[in-house]
């Protein structure tokens, strides 16, 4: 059963963008058994609309990644969600660059490290504006960028032993790479609300991977 719902929410189209991501990982009879694990009946002929609506609660964001674990198991929901996180991205959030004003020929030739600057708060900054999640980031030294979440979508109410937010670290990893031009990057969960931290933390090594 899905988590009691939040109040919190996901405009519509970032739930769109997950369900044909996971259709895409995973396959229609794959997704529909997944939206069945979750009790999102709802959604299996009839996907959220293609707007920005707040309407899809985080509980529900939350019960598909629950489904993934459990028809999957841990290794390989993680495995599936990282890669529905990447397709997210690649599906549509791109598109969201432009308004954040990462989409531009000024912003392509800047050079790396202030890509990265610039890049990430403002991919932090496209869920702030249209989604009750709550992003921020900030430097640590000089080779890593931490990306937090506040109040996260993905493990809600959850209570884990181990970080679980795997889509979230799929779409950055394709989210930098985005940004760099096809680099890629090393991202490591570092904490997570559902296993008991007071945040949810990304870390984000600057260096691309070789």
């Amino acid at each position: 059963m899905p988590p009691q719902k939040s109040g919190y929410y996901y405009p519509n189209k970032f739930a769109r963008l997950t369900i044909d991501a996971m259709e895409e990982v995973m396959g229609r009879n794959g997704l529909n058994a997944i939206l069945t694990l979750a009790g999102l009946n709802q959604y299996l002929d009839n996907p959220p609309p293609d707007n920005l609506e707040k309407q899809f609660d985080f509980s529900d964001f939350t019960a598909l990644n629950i489904a993934l674990e459990d028809m999957f198991g841990p290794r390989g929901g993680r495995g599936l969600a990282l890669r529905a996180g990447r397709s997210i991205f690649a599906g549509g959030l791109r598109s969201f660059g432009a308004l954040a004003g990462v989409g531009d020929l000024a912003f392509k030739v800047l050079p790396l490290n202030a890509k990265l600057r610039v890049g990430v708060p403002a991919m932090a900054n496209i869920f702030t504006q249209f989604s009750d999640q709550i992003s921020n980031v900030y430097e640590e030294g000089s080779d890593k960028v931490i990306y937090t979440l506040e109040r996260c979508p993905m493990c809600w109410e959850r209570k884990v032993d181990r970080p679980v937010c795997f889509m979230g670290q799929g779409l950055l990893q394709e989210g930098l790479r985005w940004l760099s031009g096809g680099r890629e990057f090393k991202v490591d969960m570092s904490a997570c609300i559902g296993k008991g931290d007071p945040m949810g933390k990304y870390v984000i090594y600057k260096e691309p991977l070789p």
